[in-house]
């Protein structure tokens, strides 16, 4: 978990292949954050395929209005609705240990696809065309991993201080941990919005978040 020397290697071997069209300092600079690279067991757990869209939040808030969707297909993007949401379903947060587990799908690598630049057909916001959702699939059967900022159940927290080693998320007040985001910077300009994508990015909520529901794999028979 984590961004490794290997991963921040391949982002500067991206940024001398591009010619240094992007300035990528800051991205180094808040690198840190999402450092030292650590390990963290992940018991079994059911997640989402996709993020929330608004038609799946509707079920629970029949009132929601997303007035950045272009249809009820589209993820859904909360922000005074998501404490409401939270108290309603029947599911909770991935952790963030969950969330970059889920996003790896066993890769070490910058993104799911390797260690190349991540382009726009990365990006998924609208889940209505079955074809082109499953070609966005990474080796666990997810899609749009990276492309919402979607908010974890962890408080954030730089450098992984003090963060347990079983996934369990980080408590406390203050704001949580967003994952991805590069669907919401959508069509890039050329300004490091593909970093967004990187399994490890992580950084501090700001506004509107979408939602990944996340549950228990049942028992199987003659458990309890």
């Amino acid at each position: 978990m984590g961004l490794s020397d290997a991963e921040l290697d391949a982002v500067r071997a991206i940024e001398r292949a591009d010619g240094a069209d992007d300035d990528l300092e800051s991205f180094f600079a808040g690198a840190a954050q999402a450092r030292p690279v650590r390990e963290v067991r992940v018991e079994p757990f059911m997640i989402a395929r996709h993020p929330l869209t608004v038609a799946q939040v509707r079920h629970w808030l029949p009132e929601y209005e997303d007035s950045f969707a272009d249809s009820a297909s589209s993820t859904a993007r909360l922000e005074d609705d998501l404490d409401d949401l939270l108290a309603t379903w029947p599911f909770r947060l991935p952790s963030e240990a969950e969330w970059e587990y889920a996003a790896r799908a066993g890769t070490t690598t910058l993104t799911f696809r390797g260690d190349d630049r991540p382009d726009e057909d990365h990006v998924l916001d609208d889940f209505a065309d079955e074809e082109r959702t499953a070609a966005a699939e990474n080796d666990f059967g997810l899609v749009a991993m990276g492309s919402a900022n979607e908010i974890c159940a962890d408080v954030w927290i730089p450098h992984f201080t003090d963060a347990p080693l079983d996934a369990r998320p980080r408590t406390g007040d203050g704001p949580r941990v967003v994952r991805g985001g590069a669907g919401y910077v959508h069509p890039w300009q050329g300004c490091d919005e593909w970093l967004l994508l990187l399994s490890a990015t992580r950084y501090e909520i700001q506004d509107f978040t979408a939602v990944r529901p996340v549950a228990p794999v049942p028992a199987g028979p003659g458990h309890a």
